[in-house]
């Protein structure tokens, strides 16, 4: 039987730049699994490894490893930063059980940090933090601790103190043992010392255990009672509380260091082992229907019950597909066959790898609470439940946003032509945020994704990776329409042509729905004008219009179609005349229901230094932005505001002249709003015009 109660199923996230490759690097040397720690900025980390990972010095998709810590197995996902990658960050959440969350010791809490913390307090991960590059000038550890309680909400439980900070830094205190650890110059991990505590932070240090024993001791009313007694409980009762605390997510252990300094990451390893739970301590995955409906059943992590496991990234390499997939119960072997429940076939398991980046080692199988990889599996894809073929479920699926930013590519010659198609195909498998779709008008492959450096990089892989040659156009934003009156119609769809014709009639109500309801189909006949059964076609047909508005083709968002009455022909009415019908009577209504154009808006997060803060708000008004606060920080200003997707195009190169290349901004979707008059206009008679010139060419 496998000792559960050993392994931690954790990830590392954070903002760009804060460090968590490098903590991983030292995590990985640390514990023996590298003899040499490769560094993000020489393109030589581990778990980056694809070549524009390192050219870039960032991380692009999630990379899986295994190592071993007093005893303990560490599953470990090193996670993107960039808001362009997220979708990384979410689905490895998804399979985590728990997190360290890596913050800048003079960046703080960064624009990405908050998105990934609301990841993943969504998906309910238990977090250590980790206060990173406390050597760095600016860096000061109580500052961050407070922007993790006002910005984030969150409640830091305070584990360590540094003693000195930036080029003075040197190690902490751990405050439960009363212990200085004081690392030598050498930048050699082991190269550390256990002391007393220096004499000018005594005072502190007993400030900072009593809050760290006071709110520990109230996950237990006993220790609690006793306590305020004038008995401390012993660091056995005090771990057992923090821990208990931890997975309940009431507190994060919060440690600081500096990985690439090599200093104190022993400490936040110690907090993984002591604090963060192990497989069976997180609340078991729901079952759900193949209509998404929870059926009151879970996946219970225990290697004796039936196969539930969850394909959380899909991989291509040379060897072929590598699908990653936790095991959540059951156990899985080498020739063993699978069922698959979203696509009902049965696949057979030829291999089963455990990566370390990307590299691989054999496994004859795994058991509940494994990370691993199977090797060649033919049509799984990311989400998909993979179970038992006796004993079927399906586990609760991911759900992925869609995308704000499109391209057209186009091939440069016959060659490439080919390829292309196959190549997109793998890409797509690969990534749930990466869309593709053929513009039936022009006949251009048309890419879409999450920012401006997702399809970058996209394109990049094509060009390197699938030695495509393409040709690509200007970015092309993804508008959408909607509409804003109520309107009251009717259509009749009469067709005649030798032997039984078609006939339908519907009378209806098309009215604008609350922002984020989507398309909802109502049906009040009452006695059999429309018979019932064809109610379900009258839905479909309005369901398949909305994907094109009537304004310029855009997708239509949030309205309501009501049926109030109508009427049917013994012999010449069917599922498919009616269908017909309320297509053609959404091409006949939503023009007259006032459609409107609308626009995404992103929240941008801009990071300048102060002596650029008017240039920086004077170019996002003129962007069409609306600031929405302004906050101070050591090193420079924050300002976070709202703008329109399509005059934020080229906006990094711009923000780097203005700020003498100090300034940097993240930016993510943040909802649709109309588009004013004058842009709406342009965007409908651009529309028009490449309609005509698609007719022109067939």
């Amino acid at each position: 039987m496998t000792d559960l109660s050993k392994y931690r199923n954790i990830g590392i996230f954070a903002h760009v730049d804060a460090g968590k490759t490098t903590t991983t690097e030292r995590i990985l040397k640390l514990t023996g699994k590298i003899h040499k720690s490769g560094e993000t900025h020489e393109g030589s980390a581990t778990t980056d490894f694809m070549e524009q990972e390192q050219e870039r010095g960032i991380t692009i998709q999630s990379a899986a490893t295994t190592c071993f810590w007093n005893g303990h197995r560490f599953n470990i996902i090193d996670t993107p930063g960039h808001v362009d990658f997220t979708i990384e960050v979410y689905r490895s959440l998804k399979v985590l059980d728990g997190g360290i969350g890596v913050f800048c010791g003079s960046g703080g809490v960064e624009p990405q940090s908050e998105t990934n913390w609301r990841y993943a307090n969504d998906s309910k991960v238990a977090r250590v933090i980790w206060v990173n590059k406390l050597d760095r000038i600016g860096a000061d550890y109580y500052r961050v601790i407070d922007q993790i309680k006002n910005i984030l909400g969150a409640k830091p439980l305070v584990m360590v103190l540094p003693i000195g900070e930036e080029d003075k830094f040197c190690g902490v205190v751990d405050l439960l043992t009363r212990e200085a650890w004081v690392w030598d110059n050498t930048g050699n991990p082991e190269g550390y010392t256990i002391e007393e505590v220096p004499a000018d932070m005594v005072d502190k240090v007993e400030e900072y255990r009593s809050m760290l024993i006071e709110t520990a001791v109230e996950q237990d009313d006993d220790v609690m009672e006793a306590y305020l007694e004038g008995v401390e409980p012993d660091l056995a009762t005090i771990k057992r509380c923090i821990r208990k605390g931890t997975i309940a997510l009431d507190f994060f252990p919060t440690y600081c260091g500096s990985a690439f300094k090599n200093k104190a990451v022993q400490n936040v390893l110690n907090g993984v082992v002591d604090y963060l739970p192990n497989p069976t301590e997180v609340n078991p995955q729901p079952e759900v229907d193949l209509e998404g409906n929870e059926t009151g059943q879970f996946a219970i992590v225990d290697e004796n019950k039936p196969l539930r496991a969850l394909a959380f990234k899909i991989m291509d390499d040379q060897y072929g597909a590598l699908t990653f997939t936790r095991v959540y119960s059951g156990k899985i072997n080498k020739g063993d066959t699978i069922l698959n429940t979203f696509t009902g076939k049965t696949e057979r398991i030829g291999r089963l790898v455990e990566m370390h980046a990307n590299a691989r080692i054999d496994l004859d199988g795994a058991v509940a609470g494994d990370i691993v990889a199977l090797v060649g599996l033919k049509n799984v894809q990311t989400g998909h439940t993979l179970c038992d073929p006796k004993d079927p479920a399906t586990l609760e699926p991911m759900v992925f946003p869609d995308p704000v930013i499109s391209i057209a590519v186009a091939p440069k010659d016959k060659a490439a032509s080919e390829k292309l198609g196959e190549a997109i195909a793998k890409m797509v498998r690969e990534d749930p945020s990466f869309y593709v779709e053929t513009d039936p008008d022009s006949g251009e492959t048309i890419l879409k994704g999450m920012g401006e450096l997702h399809l970058d990089i996209k394109v990049d892989i094509l060009k390197r990776t699938h030695k495509v040659e393409v040709e690509v156009g200007a970015p092309q934003v993804a508008y959408r329409e909607t509409i804003t009156k109520a309107v009251e119609d009717s259509y009749t769809h009469k067709k005649q042509s030798g032997g039984s014709g078609q006939f339908g009639k519907i009378d209806y109500i098309i009215e604008p729905g609350e922002p984020g309801t989507g398309f909802v189909f109502e049906s009040k006949v009452v006695g059999g004008n429309v018979p019932k059964e064809y109610w379900p076609a009258i839905e479909k047909g309005f369901k398949l219009s909305k994907d094109k508005g009537t304004l310029a083709g855009y997708p239509l968002l949030d309205f309501k179609v009501t049926l109030l009455d109508g009427g049917y022909h013994a012999v010449d009415s069917s599922a498919i005349a009616f269908e017909i019908a309320a297509k053609s009577a959404y091409r006949q209504t939503i023009p007259k229901a006032a459609p409107q154009l609308l626009e995404p808006i992103m929240k941008i997060d801009v990071f300048t230094p102060e002596d650029h803060v008017g240039d920086v708000i004077g170019d996002l008004n003129r962007r069409r932005g609306m600031i929405k606060t302004q906050d101070s920080t050591p090193t420079g200003v924050r300002v976070k505001a709202d703008a329109p997707l399509s005059e934020m195009f080229g906006y990094i190169g711009d923000l780097r002249t203005m700020t003498s290349g100090r300034g940097q901004f993240s930016m993510e979707f943040s909802h649709y709003s109309p588009c004013p008059r004058n842009i709406s206009e342009e965007i409908i008679a651009k529309a028009a015009a490449d309609k005509l010139a698609a007719d022109k060419a067939r």
